[in-house]
């Protein structure tokens, strides 16, 4: 049986219902008290009233800066963690009225693939543990069957079979993350969020497995939620992205619309901060003043005012609601509404 079809997920739905949905999703961590004495506790907003839709067979980029809860929505969406309020709905099935055995089964089809390939693989084990954990715990196959599987997940990703001997030292980064990424496929995984999955690593190995995981989508008809802080890499993966703000959806459109017709002025930030590859372009970068602020105390009505030059008095005043326009781009900003 060759590597595809033996990994191949089970068949789409055939609706054009989403295959993962999140409804005002929303995340909150208790950081300590507000002073030494005090007994009044900080509370960070992670993650704040998220909506979105991820279709079967698409690539969702999502961008943001550090800290702005993306790495937390993706987790929310595989369940790793417990939401304070919302919920996640996979393929028509509500996350948090499945029983504890049902939640176990799903699993299987959701899987993450981590951001730093040298501290995701522990290394003390070798490379056949590894991979073969997720067969060995949904008990997928045994002895010479989960030998073989192995193997075919290795040849899959690009690596030669006798690899599964060597212990992950033994790697280079490139090679680590082509090893995440068998462990999350051993399987048979439906939706995968790839958490930063390139930002480790060299330019020109980025490109390696980039070009891996588009072919792997299209073999295996996969999901992905790809997070990002680099746009270059986002365009040429996504078909839709998402730009995340301060734990907030802030723009949502289709790939083109977003690098064409950004609406949005930390999306026109972003953009202009994109190295040109024609020497004699001259786009002018927006600079944005001052820092993220605080998800301990987030600013009044829309939380990039501080930072927006075009700011007016209702965005300070004013949380601008994420509303959807012509195409299905969707803005949350009070000066520039989608057309």
């Amino acid at each position: 049986m060759s590597p595809v079809s033996a990994y191949s997920p089970a068949a789409m739905p055939a609706t054009g219902a989403p295959l993962v949905r999140a409804e005002n999703l929303g995340k909150e961590f208790e950081a300590g008290a507000s002073g030494l004495l005090s007994r009044h506790r900080l509370t960070v907003k992670a993650v704040s009233a998220v909506s979105l839709d991820i279709h079967s067979g698409e690539t969702l980029g999502l961008v943001g800066e550090s800290g702005s809860g993306k790495s937390t929505l993706g987790r929310l969406l595989l369940k790793l963690i417990e939401p304070t309020s919302g919920r996640v709905i996979f393929d028509g099935r509500d996350l948090a009225a499945l029983s504890r055995k049902e939640l176990r089964a799903l699993r299987r089809q959701m899987q993450l693939v981590f951001q730093d390939p040298y501290a995701s693989l522990n290394p003390r084990m070798r490379v056949r543990s590894i991979v073969g954990e997720g067969i060995e715990i949904h008990r997928l196959a045994r002895g010479a069957e989960k030998e073989r599987r192995i193997a075919e997940l290795l040849e899959l990703v690009g690596l030669d079979a006798g690899a599964m001997n060597r212990y992950p030292h033994e790697f280079s980064g490139g090679q680590r993350q082509r090893i995440g990424i068998a462990r999350a496929l051993a399987v048979n995984p439906r939706f995968l969020v790839l958490d930063e999955p390139v930002s480790a690593l060299d330019v020109s190995i980025q490109a390696q497995i980039i070009n891996l995981l588009q072919d792997l989508q299209e073999r295996l008809r996969l999901t992905y939620l790809f997070i990002a802080h680099d746009l270059r890499v986002v365009e040429h993966i996504s078909q839709r992205v998402a730009i995340m703000y301060l734990g907030k959806i802030v723009e949502l459109a289709s790939r083109d619309e977003i690098y064409s017709n950004p609406r949005h002025p930390y999306t026109r930030a972003l953009l202009s901060a994109i190295p040109s590859v024609n020497p004699q372009a001259r786009a002018e970068r927006i600079k944005l003043p001052g820092e993220v602020p605080s998800p301990v105390d987030p600013p009044k009505g829309c939380a990039f005012h501080p930072r927006c030059p075009y700011a007016k008095d209702i965005c300070r005043k004013v949380e601008p609601a994420l509303e959807t326009g012509h195409g299905g781009h969707a803005v949350a900003c009070h000066v520039f509404p989608p057309d």
